[in-house]
């Protein structure tokens, strides 16, 4: 299998130096392989949100490095693994521009990781293109190009945020809690749309949740953090007929801790 990404002992603090001082990874070690669609889970403060922003480049880790097909990006900033590596995150507001038509936001989509010129508008070739993406969402938003994104709901807009940073096929999708921040019937949907993209368009994903039931249910690989590592790394058939009970049993015993009730969403 092709690694993807390379993630070699890495290590992130924060407040460095004052009575907060957090140390959140502690020498993680992570190869995710081409078409690997991977679940995330773990308790508050494992280090689920700073991995993914570590593989985004929100900020510089203190040690390691990071490898995208065999490209060290370790210094590299947000805007330069842009082109490779897309996101979409809990709030549905980012990752799209309010006050733009959704063809519009497809437009600005459609270009990430190009040099834009000065040309505006989005033309015919492309509202086709948008057209026919939109179709496979099954909500009726093809017909619906140029409302103002702005006026959608939370699962309509999080669809098209998903469609977005899917339409320049990444290297590595990022999916941060993108169904946190909806009720449950329209985060079931945005789910399930995940799924069909990912795998039609044989994507390499990462997402984070706090439902285990999702965890076990969507992906090929489940990863558990604890503490700033991983603790379970888990795929196949082993995956598929893992249950909740027996993936806290291994949490526990290879972090040797226990989850309090509260610290993860069971179902």
């Amino acid at each position: 299998m092709k690694p993807v990404l390379e993630m070699k002992q890495i290590h992130k603090s924060f407040e460095i130096g004052t009575v907060n001082e957090n140390h959140v990874l502690k020498g993680l070690d992570l190869t995710i392989y081409e078409g690997d669609f991977i679940t995330i889970i773990g308790g508050n403060g494992a280090g689920k949100s700073t991995l993914m922003n570590s593989i985004a480049g929100s900020f510089a880790v203190d040690e390691g490095e990071i490898l995208l097909e065999g490209k060290n990006i370790t210094k590299l900033p947000t805007v330069k693994r842009a082109k490779d590596i897309g996101r979409v995150f809990q709030d549905p507001r980012m990752g799209t521009a309010s006050r733009l038509t959704i063809e519009e936001n497809l437009a600005v989509a459609l270009k990430r990781g190009k040099k834009r010129g000065l040309t505006s508008g989005v033309k015919d070739d492309q509202r086709k293109i948008f057209k026919e993406s939109l179709k496979r969402l099954g909500l009726g938003l093809e017909d619906r190009m140029k409302m103002e994104i702005g006026l959608l709901s939370g699962g309509q807009r999080q669809a098209v945020t998903l469609l977005m940073a899917s339409l320049v096929t990444p290297k590595l999708l990022l999916l941060d809690e993108h169904t946190a921040a909806l009720d449950p019937k329209t985060s079931q949907m945005v789910l399930d749309l995940t799924e069909k993209i990912v795998q039609e368009e044989n994507l390499t994903a990462m997402m984070i949740t706090h439902n285990m039931e999702q965890a076990i249910q969507y992906g090929n690989r489940l990863i558990m953090l604890s503490e700033g590592n991983i603790v379970v790394d888990i795929s196949g058939e082993e995956k598929e007929q893992l249950t909740i009970p027996e993936l806290l049993e291994l949490f526990h015993k290879n972090s040797g801790t226990m989850l309090n009730d509260d610290a993860l969403i069971l179902s």
